[in-house]
């Protein structure tokens, strides 16, 4: 037998249920109010805000310009307005000559020649080997193959190249010379200004300290100019080396700042204070016909 379905037909229906959303009129209004407020502020107020934000891009586009001429890396011993100082002081009184002394520093034979009582310039004729005014001259700046010259170049007040991608640097005018570390131009634009010269190049050592990586590798023959002191340096090794071990000798012996010298086997020569000419490196290769007048020379005479 089976089971008979209920007869929903005959059953009453009941009330159907009624479902009241309430809203509060009040609440949106002050939703809407509020959200108005905030996406229309007054005039005065959207000036601030601009203002605001002017401000902190002008604080950190001055702290990245900042950085681009202090964060180099390595300390620095002596400012560029320092050495600017030191180049309007007159010139010490001192005997025209270049004293050569030898030493063996970490394994690395070095050739140090004190320079005094001279002055420097730039020139781009290399000097007679019996011109008795010089006392002691080498390369400075490096050139491309298409003559362009790497790094800043100032030569007797003529601005040739303007590159700081070079932080070393050498700066003449008058009896003074100073080197230094920098990425700023305030020398450069200076001794120009001035009518000196100025050049740049490789650091090897700032304020004692080495840079943390070299661009030159292998091992060749190096030169650099190097300060101890108020006195400046020619330095060359006896040997070939590679350009860690050399700048590492160089702050082991005890210079405060030292810049490299392009040409590490070119002959040039020096003069002791009896005005004898001293050859460096092979005479043979005297003179230097490719690419002349194009070196620029790093000359040092009798300072007047």
């Amino acid at each position: 037998m089976h089971d008979k379905k209920p007869d929903t037909t005959t059953q009453p229906t009941g009330e159907k249920p009624i479902i009241i959303i309430e809203r509060d009129d009040k609440d949106e209004a002050a939703t809407v109010e509020v959200r108005r407020v905030w996406w229309k502020p007054s005039w005065h107020q959207l000036l601030e805000v601009v203002l605001l934000l002017l401000l902190l891009l002008l604080a950190f586009a001055g702290y990245r310009v900042w950085g681009y001429f202090h964060r180099i890396g390595v300390p620095i011993s002596i400012t560029p307005e320092e050495n600017i100082e030191k180049l309007k002081l007159p010139a010490r009184q001192e005997t025209a000559e270049v004293v050569m002394t030898s030493d063996s520093i970490l394994g690395v034979a070095l050739d140090f020649y004190a320079l005094h009582g001279l002055r420097a310039t730039l020139e781009f004729q290399e000097p007679d080997t019996a011109d008795h005014a010089v006392f002691l001259y080498s390369r400075s700046a490096d050139h491309t193959p298409a003559n362009e010259y790497e790094g800043s170049l100032v030569v007797q007040g003529r601005e040739l190249q303007s590159d700081r991608s070079r932080l070393g640097y050498m700066a003449m005018l008058d009896n003074q010379m100073v080197i230094g570390i920098s990425r700023s131009d305030m020398v450069k634009d200076y001794v120009a200004e001035q009518g000196g010269s100025f050049f740049r190049q490789y650091i090897l050592v700032s304020n004692g300290v080495l840079p943390g990586h070299f661009r030159l590798h292998g091992k060749v023959e190096r030169r650099a100019i190097g300060r101890i002191g108020d006195t400046l340096y020619f330095i060359a090794t006896r040997h070939q080396e590679t350009l860690w071990d050399f700048a590492d000798a160089l702050r082991e012996y005890g210079f405060s700042d030292a810049i490299y010298i392009t040409g590490g086997n070119d002959y040039n020569y020096y003069r002791s204070r009896d005005g004898k000419r001293h050859d460096i490196a092979d005479p043979a290769n005297y003179p230097h016909t490719k690419w002349a007048g194009i070196i620029p020379w790093l000359v040092f005479r009798k300072a007047e």
